[in-house]
């Protein structure tokens, strides 16, 4: 071990860059929910928790998203046919 470290070029923030697209955020999740994540990734012999909670949430928006339309789309008919009634 050197008794001084010359530390002139060194540079501040992440060692590993965040990929684009992507934003580093801090988040606090149950303890039982994270469990599950890793658990899954295990039994599927690899891979990342982070990104199955990240398609865990993309299909939560997609199914609310589509909820939605079908809302919108019923209602719509429900007017149209009352409009020409």
């Amino acid at each position: 071990m050197e008794a001084e470290y010359d530390f002139s070029q060194g540079k501040r923030g992440a060692i590993d860059p965040t990929s684009l697209g992507k934003t580093h955020i801090t988040i606090r999740l149950d303890n039982e929910i994270l469990a599950w994540f890793r658990e899954q990734v295990h039994n599927a012999g690899g891979g990342n928790y982070q990104t199955l909670i990240n398609e865990a949430l993309r299909q939560h928006i997609q199914q609310n998203r589509q909820s939605l339309e079908d809302t919108l789309r019923k209602v719509v008919r429900e007017e149209l046919e009352r409009i020409e009634r």
